[in-house]
């Protein structure tokens, strides 16, 4: 067996491509421009790099963003100071603040901050609420977590009734996209690295949402034979044989896993490409809700 490549790169660029062509046309029939706000607290070389990402995206969708850089020194007043700034400001439908913030702020005050339907990342306490309750639905998803069941999605249709797996138990993905498999009918296990006999409850998933942040932890051999792989992981491991010195790689061994998976994401190619894709199309949703 050899399973099939779920080619996130190509899924989002469509979404992308649909995001772009609403953009235009709401802009032709009047409507105003979507604004995305990104604020990004100190100097963590990662967060820069995402941010400068969003903001191209933005301009290659029609979407105007505005840069906020505050230095690690920034407060906590200060910084909530500025999200209810750009709260009050009608040319921003959506506010990202980058994560993880600095050490000794409070994360959670400054998403409770945001304004509920200004929060395109899906992390306001509210939403996630919502999320975990049945019969209500939150304005916004996180980013992450639903384009990892878009994909899933365009490759196992049917969800409801299988086991599904989510190793890793993370705000920003494990816990969120563990909501949504439930909500999808599924039978969700969450586990992690303390777990009891990992490779024996793995074995069992239809559907493995992996989200753990270790290289290659999950084995060939672990894996039930046709399963659907998900995996968000994105690690560093040297290479001297590639130029940077490194090479990127998930949490679950790629090569092992595509003689037994039916379905598998790539690292990189996979998950990553889609959480820029669901914010671009958050934004939008975003600018709907203010301007229709």
């Amino acid at each position: 067996m050899s399973a099939m490549i779920i080619n996130g790169t190509e899924i989002a660029q469509q979404l992308r491509i649909d995001v772009t062509k609403e953009v235009a046309e709401r802009v032709q029939a009047g409507k105003p421009k979507p604004g995305l706000a990104t604020v990004l607290v100190g100097d963590n070389p990662a967060s820069h790099v995402y941010v400068r990402s969003k903001q191209k995206a933005c301009a290659e969708a029609g979407i105007d963003s505005f840069g906020f850089d505050l230095p690690a020194s920034a407060s906590q007043q200060e910084i909530q100071d500025l999200v209810k700034k750009l709260n009050d400001d009608p040319k921003v439908n959506g506010i990202l603040v980058q994560l993880p913030l600095p050490k000794g702020l409070d994360e959670e005050g400054v998403l409770s901050a945001i304004r509920l339907e200004k929060d395109v990342d899906g992390f306001h306490p509210i939403n996630i609420g919502r999320l975990a309750q049945k019969g209500r639905d939150p304005l916004f998803v996180p980013c992450t977590p639903s384009g990892c069941m878009l994909l899933l999605e365009k490759f196992m249709p049917q969800i409801e009734g299988k086991n599904a797996v989510v190793l890793g138990r993370s705000n920003i993905v494990g816990m969120p996209v563990a909501l949504l498999l439930v909500r999808a009918n599924a039978t969700v296990t969450i586990c992690h690295s303390r777990s009891t006999d990992l490779p024996e409850i793995i074995r069992q998933a239809d559907i493995l949402i992996a989200a753990v942040g270790r290289p290659e932890m999950v084995r060939g051999d672990w894996l039930k034979p046709g399963s659907v792989i998900i995996d968000v992981g994105i690690n560093r491991v040297d290479d001297a044989s590639k130029p940077k010195g490194y090479r990127l790689v998930g949490d679950v061994n790629y090569q092992e896993a595509l003689e037994v998976a039916g379905a598998i994401t790539p690292v990189p190619g996979g998950v990553g490409p889609m959480t820029i894709a669901m914010l671009l199309k958050n934004t939008l949703t975003a600018s709907k809700i203010a301007n229709d």
